[in-house]
């Protein structure tokens, strides 16, 4: 049984490489079907999804070239911790909003880093 003929009101869209690399079909079909979804990415929102919710990917790059330099400085990878995201970012499309006929609360849109009209 699909998820429209459950209907389903709202999805959580896993943030594994099954959907990351299907992004634009997976907004494409939650937009076709009237399914608000929530992504743990910023390219989602991109492509038209509602909102998402995630690690700052720019973020963690800037994490993995600190890695990279500590290496070739001549550190053993096995030394080195574990690092964990610390910088999120919550993006909101108001247009996908207006589109799906949801009122976004003004405190979500406060708290927003960023909104796309």
């Amino acid at each position: 049984m699909s998820l429209v003929q459950k209907r389903i009101d709202a999805l959580w869209v896993d943030p594994s490489a099954l959907f990351t690399l299907r992004a634009l079909q997976v907004v494409t079909l939650a937009t076709y079907h009237r399914v608000p979804a929530i992504y743990a990415y910023r390219r989602y929102v991109d492509f038209g999804g509602l909102m998402s919710y995630g690690p700052d990917l720019p973020d963690q790059d800037r994490l993995a070239g600190i890695y990279v330099g500590r290496i070739l400085k001549g550190e053993k990878p096995s030394d080195l911790p574990v690092m964990r995201p610390t910088k999120f970012q919550f993006v909101i499309n108001v247009q996908t909003a207006r589109i799906f006929g949801i009122e976004v609360p003004p405190t979500l849109l406060a708290i927003a880093d960023e909104l796309i009209e």
